[in-house]
């Protein structure tokens, strides 16, 4: 298995050159490669081309690392797969190679120019490049010569590199942790708020917000494992409790089914107003974006069809809100800020009722976190006493409430699944009222695009009929 990473430098060719040729990391450059340089001569080469073809400016190389598993591969296979997917996906660019060995997993250094030898193109990598060409090319060599792969669907593409190196070694991670203990969480919960009691008994603190985060007690940063795994959502998690983790996990279904309510056919009147603006907007945007052959994605393109995407989202917001004039948009304003106003308020109230409970429920997590703890201490294990002491104090804190704690466990796990469920609706107010501030803070530069857009149309046509 093989974790790539690809770096444009802006820097001195002659470094990054000398860094993949160190001949204490390549057993005196015995493991090292060229394609298209010449040993000795390939720094000067690189810089040849870029001044043949104008092209002195900008990243001036590339740097792609391939890290192996280790005990998987020896330096000479590392060598080999380098060698082979420098020639598969570089055809034409000067590339060096070295395999470094300094530490315990072996690792391959490709640097090439950033211009082709024989084309005089510059190299461009974003994403989908990387997905579909280095990490596809990567992942077949590995297969090719026996080596495991990094499957589609599995989260290690997306940890970071130390993580990775830990979890190959067997070693335990606080991510690694932190997701057994939510699949655990999942698996025996009734509700969100019963999967947030769970998880705070197992001794993690939740940070509730725009995305659900986790840390140990004493750790300093929440971890968001949703960023990565769409399953470890707010949403998510409630899918998953409802419907079985096991039937996510197999692929069988996704984390989160996005079901709009049905709402029967109705036919649309003329568009006015705000509307009729969009509609026009839309349309003159995608007449402008016509083209016979699809054009190349690049980073303007990319945010000009980020942004059609964020008018069609408004659009289909005002229509289905029925939000056609300015007095409309106040008034829709004016309901969700009552709203919003409402929920704040329950949600106050709720905060205020776990505060009164906080010592009690506090004293749950404790039993049961340091459950383990207390067991290691009457053990004769040393160094538990601070454990032991709490857990002690806990137990004496539930025992004088005179509340049996099945009852406060309910009462908790009910508690937090109305925090949960005030929340959400509250996210979804929030989003509404930001919605209405971007479409009236863009209504003025809209009416400007357009104008200016028919007024370029027209002259252009003008312009055809005079050479016709």
């Amino acid at each position: 298995m093989a974790i790539t990473k690809i770096l444009a430098r802006k820097g001195r060719l002659d470094v990054g050159i000398n860094y993949v040729l160190n001949g204490d990391k390549t057993q005196e450059r015995v493991l090292t490669a060229h394609l298209n340089c010449d040993p000795g001569r390939e720094c000067r080469q690189m810089l040849d081309t870029k001044r043949a073809y104008g092209k002195e400016d900008g990243v001036q190389y590339y740097h792609i690392i391939q890290s192996f598993k280790p005990g998987e591969v020896t330096p000479e296979q590392a060598l080999e797969i380098a060698a082979e997917f420098a020639k598969e996906h570089l055809p034409g660019y000067e590339t060096v190679i070295g395999v470094h060995v300094d530490r315990e997993h072996i690792h391959a250094h490709l640097v090439f120019n950033s211009v082709n030898a024989d084309t005089g193109e510059k190299y461009h990598s974003n994403t989908q490049s990387y997905y579909q060409q280095i990490r596809a090319t990567s992942d077949r060599l590995c297969r090719e010569h026996g080596l495991s792969i990094i499957m589609e669907g599995e989260s290690a593409q997306a940890v970071s590199y130390i993580e990775w190196l830990r979890q190959s070694r067997g070693q335990p991670t606080f991510r690694s942790m932190l997701e057994a203990d939510l699949r655990t969480a999942i698996e025996d919960a009734n509700d969100l708020g019963h999967f947030f009691m769970l998880m705070e008994h197992m001794g993690w603190e939740i940070s509730h917000g725009n995305r659900l985060g986790f840390r140990l007690r004493g750790q300093d940063r929440f971890m968001y494992p949703g960023r990565k795994n769409g399953l470890f959502t707010e949403d998510g998690i409630r899918a998953a409790i409802q419907s079985g983790l096991e039937d996510i996990e197999a692929g069988r279904r996704p984390a989160v089914i996005y079901r709009p309510a049905y709402k029967p056919y109705k036919k649309y009147p003329k568009y006015t107003g705000i509307m009729a603006l969009y509609v026009h907007y839309l349309y003159v945007l995608g007449k402008i974006g016509q083209r016979r052959y699809p054009p190349r994605m690049t980073p303007q393109l990319r945010q000009e069809v980020m942004q059609a995407e964020r008018y069609r989202e408004q659009f289909d917001f005002l229509r289905e809100n029925g939000i056609a004039t300015q007095g409309d948009m106040a008034a829709f304003q004016s309901r969700t800020e009552d709203a919003l106003a409402t929920l704040t308020k329950q949600r106050t109230i709720l905060n205020v009722r776990k505060k009164k409970r906080k010592k009690l429920y506090n004293a749950l997590a404790d039993v049961s976190a340091l459950a383990q703890a207390k067991q290691l201490y009457e053990d004769g294990l040393s160094g538990m006493e601070a454990e032991y002491a709490r857990y002690m104090d806990a137990v004496a804190v539930l025992e004088q409430c005179g509340i049996p704690r099945e009852r406060l466990s309910a009462e908790k796990a009910e508690i937090y699944e109305q925090v949960a469920e005030v929340n959400r609706q509250i996210r979804a107010e929030r989003k509404k009222l930001a919605l209405c501030r971007d479409i009236l803070d863009r209504l003025p530069q809209m009416e400007h695009d357009i104008n200016k857009i028919e007024e370029h149309t027209k002259e252009v046509e003008r312009d055809e009929r005079r050479r016709r």
